[in-house]
């Protein structure tokens, strides 16, 4: 795992993880690249949930834990309980598969859902149509976007949650990440935050695509839309 300092702020304590993809993970993020296999749906959708196993693994490393003693059916044994309490949301529609990978490792945790998607104006707008999440007061909130590629919409949606509470830390879990993203959501996002990603691309293109990332991996895991 790496941290790059330069994004981080004592204004905005931000830090900045990008995880080591020398394993499985470079696998399935090269799988997911590769245009001679995108067209494997079925394929698209378990590598993203893989991803976000990985990463739930990782940032689950970071949180707070309390030691407790459980009953084998020979003696009693040492073992070790979440002690923070988890919220994971996902935007809609391409984080789907990527909230699956962390649902399967944060089995217990309250989710919430963020309907978001980008008007392709002069100017890229993002439009938030649907909001639906539990409290976060005191909780741990873990946001799962796969693609950041401006950032607007991590921060918009971040700006939207704090309505239903302020949480203890924000982590925000990406697959690839664009530079220009990462210092949108450096300058705007004022809450406490970790953001994680397995890539930090080369840049946006002219359209505000992520060069060289993937493509539209909501069109990739459902389909095209209209």
């Amino acid at each position: 795992m790496q941290l790059y300092p330069k994004f981080s702020s004592d204004k905005n304590s931000m830090s900045l993880k990008v995880l080591q993809t020398s394993s499985l993970a470079g696998i399935f993020l090269a799988e997911l690249r590769d245009v001679h296999q995108q067209g494997d749906r079925l394929r698209f959708r378990r590598n993203l949930e893989r991803l976000g196993q990985i990463m739930a693994y990782e940032i689950s490393q970071t949180l707070p834990y309390k030691d407790i003693v459980v009953q084998t059916p020979l003696a009693r044994a040492s073992g070790v309980e979440l002690e923070a309490s988890v919220v994971l949301v996902s935007i809609l529609r391409a984080g789907l598969p990527y909230f699956q990978g962390f649902q399967s490792f944060f089995d217990v945790a309250d989710s919430g859902f963020i309907g978001a998607y980008r008007k392709e104006e002069q100017e890229i707008v993002i439009q938030l149509d649907y909001v639906a999440a539990p409290s976060l007061e005191g909780k741990t909130l873990i946001l799962i976007d796969p693609m950041l590629a401006t950032g607007k919409s991590i921060v918009q949606s971040c700006q939207q949650l704090l309505s239903h509470g302020t949480p203890t830390h924000i982590h925000i879990a990406s697959r690839i990440a664009a530079p220009e993203g990462i210092a949108y959501i450096d300058q705007y996002l004022t809450s406490q935050h970790t953001l994680w990603t397995f890539s930090v691309d080369q840049r946006l293109d002219e359209n505000s695509y992520i060069v060289p990332g993937l493509g539209d991996a909501g069109d990739l895991s459902f389909g095209n839309k209209q």
